[in-house]
C-alpha cells in the first residue's frame, strides 16, 4: 500500500467521535465488516434495505459485500460518489455508514444511508454515526441539505432522523419482496443542522479529498 493515500486520499480521511471511528475500510477489514453482516442486522422477518442483499446465503453474502465496496471505490468521480464509510468502536467493526452526492458542487445535497450489526444494535451507535457523516457534509464540505429514508417497519431508523433534526419530506411506496412497503422520506437543513452541531467531532485528512468529492 506504499503511496496509496498520496494517490487515493480518500483512505487517510477519518471522522473521530467520542464514541466511534469511521473510516473508509481497507480490503482487511472489508472481510470483518463482511463477517459482521452475516451474523445478521435484523430479524427474519424483516427486510429494512431497498435491495435484499441480506438474503443471500454465506459465502454469496461476504462476496457480494465486498464486491459492492470495491465497485463503489472504482466508480467514484467528482460528479457522482458514495462514500461506505466503516464503522468501528472500541477498535471492533460494528457497521457501515453511507454518505454521497450527485453533482456536490452544484447541489450541495447528501443522501445517507446504514447498516448496524444486530448486537451492537440499540446502543446509540446508529445515532452517533449518522451525527459523525452530517458533521462531515455541512461543517467539513458545506453541504446545505441532507436526506434520509426509511421504511415504517424501521423505527429505528425513523428515531434516528428525528433525534438529529430532520423534517418530513413526504413518501414513497416501494415494492419490497413481493409486498408493498411505504417508504417515509426526512429531509435536514443546514440551519436545522446549526442548531444541534457538535463540537466534540474531529475530521482528519479531508483536504486531500475536497476535488475528489466535488467540494
Amino acid at each position: 500500500m506504499s503511496g496509496m493515500p498520496h494517490l487515493w486520499p480518500l483512505f487517510d480521511l477519518r471522522i473521530v467521535t467520542p464514541r466511534l471511528d469511521l473510516r473508509l475500510a481497507r480490503d482487511d477489514e472489508l472481510v470483518e465488516l463482511a463477517k459482521v453482516a452475516a451474523a445478521g442486522l435484523h430479524p427474519a422477518d424483516q427486510m429494512p434495505f431497498a435491495v435484499p442483499w441480506t438474503r443471500q446465503p454465506s459465502p454469496q453474502l461476504e462476496r457480494g459485500f465486498l464486491q459492492f465496496h470495491w465497485r463503489t471505490r472504482g466508480e467514484l468521480t467528482a460528479e457522482s460518489w458514495r462514500l461506505p464509510l466503516a464503522c468501528f468502536a472500541g477498535g471492533t467493526a460494528v457497521g457501515t455508514q453511507d454518505v454521497g452526492a450527485d453533482d456536490f458542487a452544484i447541489r450541495r445535497h447528501v443522501s445517507t444511508g446504514s447498516w448496524l450489526g444486530a448486537a451492537h444494535q440499540r446502543q446509540g451507535i446508529g445515532t452517533e454515526m449518522r451525527a459523525a457523516v452530517l458533521h462531515l457534509a455541512f461543517d467539513g464540505l458545506g453541504a446545505e441539505s441532507a436526506a434520509s429514508s426509511a421504511g415504517d417497519d424501521n423505527p429505528g431508523s425513523i428515531r434516528v432522523s428525528e433525534t438529529l433534526g430532520y423534517v418530513d419530506d413526504g413518501f414513497d411506496v416501494h415494492a419490497s419482496e413481493g409486498r408493498r412497503r411505504r417508504v417515509r422520506r426526512f429531509v435536514l437543513p443546514r440551519e436545522r443542522w446549526l442548531e444541534t452541531r457538535r463540537d466534540d467531532i474531529r475530521i482528519e485528512g479531508l483536504d486531500g479529498c475536497r476535488r475528489l468529492l466535488g467540494a
